[in-house]
């Protein structure tokens, strides 16, 4: 198996900086910086908080890293945040994109190498929640609790569209106009905007194509029926319509699930809502009411009543 050091003075004050990063044999010097672990994955994350804390894993959408979770574990630190980057993003650039099914196998590893016989909550995003979900199918002993945003279960139509656009998109990710294009269509803060421009930079084109195509092509897992893992399903009350059906859907599927609606809230809600987002992330995970502000009901639902009323 491969060695991975944490560059971290202590586990007990682990700075969000801090990294699992690959390296060969052990040495005096090397674990006097930090402990060593040993998994057979190659994903580096940020781990912040004190690890006797309850523990979040927070699992980023695509073409973007870890990064973006740094406000959010700022806004949680009452929790151990570990903060992964997924094959082919952030500095797992060079890890290439397989399948849902070989992220959460890394992924779980990690979990299974940082916190021996601990359950962790998980945090996802888009891309993430796919991976999200994926684990719970085949990790369920790894989580606690689980939170899924902005995903969806649905068939897309013109597929062959999707694929053609990835490839035409791929080329543009790391150029200023790409940047500028998908800045704008997820109204990402203009305070964040270097941080998201540099995870572009980063994302390779392989897990960009690769990544894609699989989401646009997910299906349930065979066993939801019992996945018996506590979930809140999210969405923004501005998301297509696939993933507000696909919410709902999830919701019936999910034997302990509800789904809850982010107001006048688009896919990176996130960023848009950060306090309401951590406020239900914490509430969510803590087991206490989630926050008032939080839609019930399917957005369009509650619009086609009242034209009905």
């Amino acid at each position: 198996m491969d060695q991975w050091l944490i560059l971290a003075p202590a586990l007990s004050d682990m700075p969000l900086a801090s990294l699992f990063r690959r390296t060969g044999k052990s040495s005096p010097g090397l674990l006097a910086a930090g402990r060593i672990i040993r998994v057979a994955s190659m994903l580096h994350g940020h781990a912040t908080g004190n690890p006797q804390a309850p523990a979040i894993v927070f699992l980023h959408a695509m073409a973007t890293s870890s990064w973006m979770w740094k406000d959010q574990v700022t806004r949680l630190p009452d929790f151990y945040s570990l903060c992964i980057d997924l094959p082919g993003h952030g500095l797992s650039s060079a890890v290439p994109w397989r399948s849902f099914d070989d992220a959460a196998d890394k992924v779980a590893e990690i979990i299974r190498a940082q916190l021996p016989g601990r359950r962790v909550h998980v945090v996802g995003l888009s891309l993430g929640a796919y991976v999200g979900l994926t684990l719970m199918s085949r990790h369920a002993a790894c989580v606690d609790h689980s939170i899924l945003s902005g995903i969806n279960v649905l068939p897309l139509p013109n597929l062959w569209f999707m694929d053609l656009l990835s490839y035409l998109m791929a080329p543009l990710l790391k150029t200023g106009f790409g940047a500028k294009m998908n800045t704008k269509a997820l109204n990402i803060p203009t305070d964040q905007l270097e941080g998201y421009s540099q995870s572009l930079r980063q994302v390779s084109r392989q897990a960009f194509i690769s990544a894609g195509r699989d989401a646009s092509r997910f299906s349930t897992p065979a066993n939801i029926a019992d996945i018996a893992t506590p979930t809140l399903l999210l969405a923004g009350e501005r998301e297509h319509i696939l993933v507000h059906n696909s919410t709902a859907l999830l919701a019936n599927m999910l034997p302990n699930a509800i789904a809850r609606w982010a107001p006048n809230a688009g896919h990176g809600w996130p960023a848009e809502l950060p306090g309401l987002f951590a406020a239900t992330v914490r509430q969510w995970c803590s087991d206490r009411a989630l926050p008032a502000e939080l839609l019930a009901s399917h957005p369009l639902r509650q619009a086609w009543k009242a034209m009905r009323a």
